[in-house]
């Protein structure tokens, strides 16, 4: 895991996040708390990983401390921002776009600010995409809807060809909204701005409803997403017991990180079975998925609900060729369908009728407004994302690490993705909650 990878030998990672130069411009923001120069986020709050730095008079790994400067980087006057959103959709990206616009404006006095339509292809000109002007009278109530008004879309484009529209736009301010994919091209943006001497800040807002990205916290539309799949778990669960050896079926978002799948059967303890892509299983055997939904039923249970993570078990999955998107992500083999035919199929051979409802929320809970505290995580996300932008950072997106707000290094956010700790908290809570260990017959805490 890169966490334990970084603590080991930090002198193998990058912590400091680049700077166009010196800031020498007063800022317009008012009433503000100011960050003191140099101030900094420990990566770890472990006293025995902070004993051991002291003892090895190391420096302590630590990411910049995000906030309003009282020196920024970039004239107000003369700043040109751009927004653009990319990849899948997810709650929560029209108030990254409302609280960016708002902080640059009423903040900052920035009156020219572009929304990049569809991506990063809003940039390249033969797709002739107009960029919509936006201004707080536009961005005013879309926090109310899901989606993104700039719209999105997936597919690498070409650093150099976007950094020509950039410099044609006099644009020397762009926010980047998105996942691993986007901030790899928002890394590449700020390569190819280099190499020009252009000072461009890129800063990136991630946006991952997979919360797969390391060292940025939590999120944003994660929670949002979470809270869709109550009603689609509790309407499964109905149906697994409206029906003799009934089994409510559920497959959620998660390419390669459970995350959802692992909070959304805690946060509905109806779920008997969770089934992660961190974690191997097989259909047939004494530990397989057959066998745990025989001892379930064996025990006197006359149904089961099963969440599968849309990553899980893609070795199972057979006769299906290797497809990719636009944005070269391998596409995942459809393991709910597959489920739903094996379950069927390998209980009726075990002598068991079995009725099974099947369940694909996939689009329908990322494509909701945010909620609650996502809503507000994307304001103080956009907010920081700004301020840092303004002093002139670049190539960093911003994170909550340990409860506070801080820059990282595109680079080291990209390195790796974030997985579900087999040993940790998270994963000891679902397999209590769901006793799956006892119908599995093992510890899967241990595979």
């Amino acid at each position: 895991m890169i966490m334990q990878d970084v603590l080991e030998r930090p002198q193998d990672y990058h912590f400091d996040v680049d700077r166009l130069g010196e800031c020498t411009v007063k800022s317009p923001v008012q009433c503000a708390d100011f960050i003191e120069e140099g101030a900094r986020v420990s990566l770890t709050c472990d006293m025995d990983v902070l004993a051991r730095f002291r003892r090895e008079r190391r420096d302590v790994p630590s990411f910049e401390k995000a906030g309003p400067h009282a020196k920024i980087f970039h004239d107000p006057a003369w700043t040109r921002a751009a927004v653009v959103t990319c990849g899948g959709l997810c709650p929560g990206l029209n108030d990254v776009i409302k609280g960016i616009v708002q902080i640059l404006w009423f903040d900052y006095g920035v009156r020219h600010i572009f929304g990049i339509r569809y991506g990063l292809a809003g940039f390249i000109p033969e797709f002739g995409y107009e960029p919509l002007m936006l201004t707080p009278e536009v961005v005013d109530e879309i926090h109310e809807d899901g989606g993104t008004i700039i719209g999105s879309s997936r597919g690498a484009q070409d650093s150099e060809a976007i950094i020509a529209t950039i410099a044609r736009m006099n644009i020397n301010v762009l926010f980047c909204i998105g996942g691993d994919g986007t901030l790899r091209a928002a890394h590449d943006i700020a390569l190819a701005a280099r190499a020009r001497r252009y000072n461009l800040s890129v800063v990136g807002v991630p946006k991952t409803v997979d919360n797969d990205l390391n060292f940025i916290g939590r999120s944003f539309g994660f929670e949002t997403a979470v809270y869709q799949t109550n009603d689609v778990i509790r309407s499964a669960h109905m149906e697994a017991k409206g029906a003799a050896n009934g089994i409510g079926l559920v497959k959620l978002m998660g390419r390669d990180s459970g995350f959802i799948a692992a909070y959304a059967s805690l946060a509905n303890s109806v779920v008997n079975l969770c089934l992660i892509p961190e974690i191997p299983f097989e259909m047939e055997g004494p530990h397989g998925l057959l066998t745990a939904l025989e001892r379930r039923f064996s025990l006197g249970k006359t149904h089961a609900v099963i969440v599968v993570a849309e990553g899980a078990g893609q070795d199972l999955v057979d006769g299906e060729p290797e497809r990719r998107d636009a944005s070269g992500n391998v596409l995942k083999k459809d393991i709910g369908d597959y489920l739903r035919r094996h379950i069927a199929e390998g209980m009726a051979a075990r002598g068991r009728k079995v009725t099974i409802k099947y369940f694909d929320p996939s689009y329908s809970i990322r494509s909701v407004a945010a909620q609650g505290t996502d809503a507000i995580l994307c304001s103080m996300l956009a907010a920081h994302a700004v301020h840092a932008a303004m002093a002139g950072r670049t190539d960093c997106v911003v994170g909550n690490h340990n409860s506070t707000f801080s820059l990282v290094p595109i680079p080291l956010a990209t390195a790796e993705r974030q997985k579900v700790d087999l040993k940790g908290d998270l994963w000891k809570a679902v397999v209590d909650a769901t006793r799956q260990d006892e119908y599995f017959g093992e510890a899967t805490l241990r595979k």
